[in-house]
């Protein structure tokens, strides 16, 4: 059986903008606005009464006076596409034109068809990959107390580019490989990174010579400088404690130009070649070796300070005949005002606040390895969330005095996320509980509800702001790579994900703290109670597939407790004991 088409704000905006144009007189000029003739609703105040707003300024210079022909409302009105959005109703108001959408059959379609929601849009061909310098070898192996916090930005953001790219269909590699068990390694899996390991007694050498041959026979190779350049004995010396016994120069400003490469540094001129450049450089071949050329896309994710050494290294690799698209992504840096702090420093930190906000609740209870399992998830999303929630190209401000502590409540950052999406894995679990002991019976298909049912503000706002649009989230990265201009940065939105999901915490939070979802087990409060548990289950997969690109697991470790009587949802149920329930659950209760 064929997959149904999704729904798709972007399709439903770009098929309500050519309805709304027809055949109006300056039809070219509006086509380049096309993405202005229409507003999506996202309020719950607005979306009580519209759900799509093309304002008055915009029908006035449409159509005379605004005022909008009936045949133009009639085809809006009977709009259908592939991906449109069933069109319920449209009214001209003193705010514009405005549209709702049919939202009883906008809630069959995507309920009963919700996988096509829960990833991206398209799926794409090609290699990917993604190089982290601050993983570099320099002087020795990175270690924990070495990586500054603006470097594991980078090597955070790194990970969790990787993991949607791989989801759209791309083949991604990371650079550099790691020695095995190495600290650096052992810290990165703390934080859910699994980054590739090489043997401890591995060696790139091979590799590193290719480069230096590569680059001393280059066409870019600059010899009239080196010939000109006179070095006493001792700079001979030293240069070979670098590996370079004969000094090579590459003039990267002629490769910027004899490529046409856009947004590079003007500043670019001719580079010596150092031995910590051929580790670099040694790495991404070996990384890109198995890549077809044709298809290969380098990405450097660096920080800001580190941008203009990663232009020289790329160039660099330009100038060993490398051919793979070179873009950077240039992370901002981390501040921790009045405090110095290396990586290791802060994750103790936030880990250590963890654990006493843990143990202020549970005492003597917070210990043993489940506790420990748990502390290390609480910790990684609090870092993932504080580190990845804003724009990549922007400064982090951290709060990293020891005793603001950490909030296991408030409605932001990753403990608030991790754990609403707790209380949907608990909503189920009481839910199949009922089921077993004879008070519900299993949810019938979707085709069998009546999704009028659903009424509550908060219902649909859940679905037209987060079901529908988080297939289009997820495909943005790819997006932007396809068509994005060619330009040495790219900016792929590393901060949509963690945005996407703190909002969605906050309205779901709102719904489910005001709607009784698990009512009383009777026959006539079935059907509505089925269509929310539908929503919601949608929710929980929507959690889990955006957590996934997070590493951070969506059904967290439980923990014993004595037996308590459960409520779900403000509806006493039966006796269950707190071992059910996910730690995240467990510590507001």
């Amino acid at each position: 059986m064929e997959e149904a088409v999704p729904f798709s704000i972007v399709s439903t905006v770009k098929a309500l903008s050519g309805a709304l144009r027809g055949d109006a007189e300056n039809e070219a000029e509006i086509s380049r606005e096309r993405e202005k003739l229409w507003f999506k609703e996202s309020s719950a105040k607005n979306l009580r009464n519209r759900d799509f707003l093309s304002p008055n300024t915009v029908l006035t210079t449409l159509y005379a006076g605004g005022e909008v022909p009936s045949d133009v409302v009639s085809g809006i009105r009977s709009l259908r596409g592939s991906g449109v959005l069933p069109i319920g109703a449209t009214e001209v108001t003193a705010e514009g034109l405005r549209v709702c959408v049919d939202r009883c059959t906008a809630f069959r379609h995507v309920l009963c068809e919700i996988q096509p929601y829960l990833r991206p849009a398209a799926q794409r061909q090609g290699c990917v990959l993604i190089n982290c310098p601050a993983l570099h070898t320099k002087q020795a192996v990175p270690s924990p107390d070495t990586l500054a916090l603006g470097q594991l930005r980078t090597i955070l953001i790194a990970d969790h580019l990787g993991a949607q790219l791989r989801r759209q269909g791309y083949t991604v590699s990371f650079c550099p490989a790691l020695p095995q068990e190495s600290d650096i390694v052992n810290f990165l899996k703390t934080l859910g990174i699994d980054w590739p390991t090489v043997p401890v007694s591995w060696t790139n050498e091979d590799r590193e010579e290719k480069m230096k041959k590569a680059l001393e026979n280059s066409t870019y190779r600059d010899r009239e400088m080196e010939r000109g350049k006179r070095r006493s004995r001792g700079e001979e010396i030293e240069g070979e404690k670098r590996g370079i016994k004969e000094e090579v120069r590459i003039n990267l400003k002629q490769v910027v130009q004899d490529e046409n490469l856009q947004g590079y540094d003007p500043s670019l001129g001719t580079c010596t070649v150092q031995k910590e450049a051929l580790c670099h450089l040694a790495q991404l071949d070996s990384a890109t070796a198995d890549f077809p050329v044709c298809t290969a896309i380098a990405l450097h994710v660096t920080s800001c300070q580190d941008e203009f050494r990663q232009q020289q290294t790329a160039m660099l690799w330009r100038a060993t005949g490398a051919t793979a698209v070179q873009r950077l992504v240039i992370c901002g840096p981390v501040k921790t005002p009045g405090v110095q702090m290396n990586a290791a420093q802060y994750l103790q930190l936030r880990k250590a606040q963890m654990k006493e906000a843990s143990e202020m609740k549970y005492g003597d209870q917070v210990e043993g390895q489940t506790w420990d399992d748990i502390i290390r998830v609480m910790t990684s999303a609090t870092v993932r969330f504080e580190l990845l929630s804003t724009v990549h190209t922007s400064p982090v401000t951290l709060d990293v005095q020891r005793d603001s502590g950490v909030s296991t409540k408030g409605p932001r950052g990753g403990v608030f996320v991790m754990y609403n999406c707790a209380r949907l894995h608990t909503l189920f679990s009481s839910y199949e509980k009922g089921v077993e002991q004879g008070l519900y019976p299993e949810i019938p298909g979707g085709t069998e509800l009546d999704f009028t049912a659903l009424k509550e503000e908060g219902e649909w706002l859940l679905l037209f702001n987060y079901l529908i649009p988080f297939s289009e989230l997820l495909d943005q990265s790819g997006q932007i790579l396809e068509h994005e201009g060619g330009g040495a940065r790219v900016n792929l939105r590393t901060e949509q994900v963690c945005r996407f999901l703190v909002s969605l915490s906050k309205d779901f939070s709102s719904y489910y703290n005001r709607v009784h979802v698990l009512g009383e087990p009777l026959p006539h409060l079935f059907n509505q109670m089925f269509c929310r548990l539908l929503l919601l289950r949608a929710l929980r997969e929507l959690y889990h597939s955006a957590l996934d690109s997070l590493n951070l697991p969506p059904n967290p470790p439980t923990i014993a407790s004595p037996p308590q009587t459960l409520y779900s949802n403000s509806h006493k149920l039966s006796p269950l004991t707190a071992s059910t329930l996910p730690f995240f659950l467990v510590i507001t209760l």
